[in-house]
């Protein structure tokens, strides 16, 4: 069931990606169609933006395009438009900026091809759709506990006020929190940013800068999926959850 009141209607996922760090799985499958628990990753990153009511998904390519835009073609919803990174890798930050044009000017949602969690008893998505605040935000990130994240062994990425804005780990730190991989953005922040390859978060970090940059976290368990190992672990997690 769509909610009407959802604010955002547009998402474009990040697929375009070599998957270097779950080789040898990636030689031959790239990484948005790696399955994990019996469904390739960008359908479950897809399916969470259909049951908030998402209509219209932008979803770029690069490596291993073909196989991807076959997969993408054989679904029935939502309307998928391609972004095509044939010839030149843009990055994160890059693709999103070529496919301005298909997403339109008003905020849309961001998602990585991997993205993946248990959900709680609401969808995350939806609950990042109606805490947006246009007024207060440039940037609404979705962030998972540091600590019990599975897969993950890393430091995290931010610490986050009572007011929900953000501040990037300093270095040698722990922050509680890490980037789940699902954002809202303004078009407007990718104004004079390079034509050509860029990372996203040299647009977190504008709006981080003006204080614009808030997280919400995430009501469920985020899974890593990084590796082939993280690959298994998460499968088990899944069908542990199942039960």
């Amino acid at each position: 069931m769509t909610n009407a009141l959802l604010p955002i209607g547009r998402a474009m996922i990040l697929a375009a990606g070599l998957g270097k760090r779950m080789r040898p799985i990636t030689t031959t499958t790239p990484k948005p169609l790696v399955r994990v628990g019996g469904r390739a990753l960008i359908d479950h990153a897809i399916d969470r933006f259909v049951d908030a009511g998402v209509a219209e998904v932008i979803v770029n390519v690069h490596y291993l395009p073909d196989l991807v835009e076959t997969h993408l073609g054989r679904r029935k919803a939502p309307a998928i438009t391609v972004s095509d990174e044939r010839t030149r890798l843009l990055e994160t930050g890059g693709g999103i900026k070529k496919a301005l044009p298909l997403l339109g000017d008003q905020p849309f949602f961001v998602g990585n091809s991997d993205s993946l969690w248990i959900e709680g008893p609401r969808s995350n998505v939806r609950r990042l759709g109606r805490a947006w605040d246009p007024e207060q935000m440039d940037v609404l990130l979705l962030l998972a506990s540091t600590a019990t994240s599975i897969g993950y062994d890393g430091l995290g990425d931010f610490a986050m006020d009572t007011a929900g804005r953000l501040v990037r780990r300093g270095e040698r730190l722990v922050v509680p929190f890490v980037y789940a991989g699902v954002a809202i953005v303004k078009p407007a922040l990718f104004a004079e940013t390079p034509d050509g390859p860029f990372s996203l978060n040299l647009v977190f970090d504008r709006a981080l800068e003006r204080g614009r940059l808030h997280g919400l976290r995430l009501d469920g368990q985020w899974l890593h999926v990084g590796t082939p190992d993280a690959v298994r672990l998460a499968e088990d997690v899944i069908a542990n959850s199942n039960r």
